[in-house]
């Protein structure tokens, strides 16, 4: 079968390829429309390539709070909110509506916790950094939140929120996300734990 795109999917993808040439030199295509605020807080690898919709919130005042690798791919409406760290590593895969924060508005856990009678916006931001190692693929609508890092080769599945670190070489699926297969590199087998 054939990839065809429709007349206007081909004038879309030339303008955004046109527009990536311009103003993302590393990128391999950032498709329109993309958001972004904080530019100079964001460091790109080579061959990044996004899906219709993605939208990056970076505030590090100059400091590159979200740093990608080479060679990812995030696809339509992807969000990351990147305040103090969200870094990937290369070849990371990410799949459609993803939610990506390093970033919570207020603190509930441990000391000084936040009062409820406080509206959200009017609460401080508390971040916690966030490491999504090489190979790591996210499938659909997944949220990973502050603090947590993914291990190398991981795969997170649909829908799956992830609130703790992932070893590599897992599979973890699930609310809250749980590890379920790990793979065996002696058998070559991906086996359920």
């Amino acid at each position: 079968m054939t990839n065809k795109y429709t007349i206007s999917e081909l004038f879309s993808t030339v303008y955004a390829l046109i527009t990536t040439k311009l103003f993302y030199k590393n990128a391999r295509l950032i498709r329109r429309p993309f958001y972004l605020r904080g530019k100079s807080s964001l460091n790109i690898g080579k061959g990044l390539t996004l899906g219709h919709g993605c939208r990056f919130d970076l505030i590090g005042n100059g400091s590159k709070t979200l740093s990608i690798g080479e060679n990812c791919e995030i696809g339509d409406y992807g969000h990351i909110v990147a305040h103090e760290n969200v870094k990937f590593g290369n070849n990371v895969l990410i799949a459609s509506k993803v939610f990506i924060s390093d970033t919570n508005h207020g603190n509930y856990s441990g000391d000084n916790q936040d009062n409820p009678r406080i509206a959200p916006n009017d609460r401080p931001l508390h971040t916690n950094p966030i490491t999504i190692n090489d190979n790591v693929w996210l499938g659909d609508n997944v949220v990973v939140l502050p603090g947590v890092e993914i291990g190398k080769g991981s795969i997170i599945g649909a829908n799956s929120v992830v609130n703790r670190n992932i070893p590599e070489y897992t599979i973890a699926a699930g609310t809250p996300a749980r590890v379920i297969k790990q793979f065996n590199f002696d058998t070559n087998v991906w086996e359920k734990r």
